[in-house]
């Protein structure tokens, strides 16, 4: 194992070379002292395809974790039980819940996946390993309201706007720090610091629809104001981040194909 912290984006929006392949979705890989984890699949088998570039042997994984129950997270799915056989997937009760973008476009998970046996359904905080834990914050009161972003989910027969009940962070504590991993932040990036108080945050904010004006410049002021290091991508938006990066001190992105150390 390596001396600190690995993290290897594996499949992200952007990449950082014509070699490493890109997509609406994300992956990581990420070595502690003591696991080999993986944090969602992306969208397709790409993640497994990038990681044999960058020298990342996925069978050798021994925790894995889906952050929510969209497509663009979980699609890599099959694939990964197929490369390895040995890693629990942990992921939410509520993952597999019917999820639509508005009321037409289904986004959610291989239904015909549910039934594997190595998938832990988790609810509430999950200890997995020492140092290595998940949380679902939806008993958490939030300070801002970002609201469904119109994602849905389908309950009784009729899609109503997603609560994103389905969505988890991984939380690492290891020499002395907190590192969370956050899929897509959606129960708010702004909730979610205050939540944690993280030494660093790793994943989307979910802003990429949202315009660059003083309310945007607002909210990198406020994340500016915790004494952590974000490495953010995937649904924060390129034009986004670099509007929010001219009001934040330690805001970088992580595109599929670069490395993070983190001792």
């Amino acid at each position: 194992m390596v001396c600190g912290m690995r993290i290897v984006c594996l499949t992200e929006n952007t990449s950082v070379n014509e070699h490493i392949g890109s997509e609406h979705g994300l992956s990581l890989y990420i070595e502690t002292e003591a696991h080999k984890i993986l944090f969602d699949m992306g969208q397709t088998e790409l993640f497994a395809r990038n990681a044999q570039i960058l020298g990342v042997d996925l069978s050798e994984v021994d925790i894995a974790i889906l952050s929510h129950g969209h497509y663009d997270h979980g699609g890599g799915l099959k694939t990964f039980l197929d490369i390895n056989r040995k890693a629990s997937i942990y992921l939410s009760t509520y993952a597999f819940e019917p999820h639509y973008n508005g009321t037409e476009k289904y986004i959610g998970l291989d239904d015909g996946l549910k039934a594997n046996d190595r998938l832990i359904f988790t609810d509430g905080t999950a200890y997995i390993a020492e140092g290595l834990t998940l949380h679902h914050c939806n008993d958490q009161k939030k300070a801002v309201d970002f609201g469904s972003f119109g994602l849905t989910v389908k309950e009784n027969g009729r899609l109503i706007p997603d609560d994103f009940r389905h969505e988890q962070y991984l939380l690492i504590e290891e020499s002395g720090k907190k590192i969370l991993i956050s899929g897509c932040s959606h129960k708010g990036v702004l909730n979610i610091m205050p939540w944690f108080t993280p030494d660093v945050l790793i994943g989307g904010f979910h802003f990429s629809k949202l315009p660059l004006d003083e309310t945007l410049k607002t909210y990198a002021e406020h994340l500016n104001g915790f004494a952590a290091d974000y490495y953010t991508c995937h649904c924060t938006g390129w034009e986004q981040y670099e509007f929010m990066k001219k009001h934040m001190k330690r805001l970088f992105y992580l595109s599929a194909g670069q490395e993070i150390r983190i001792s």
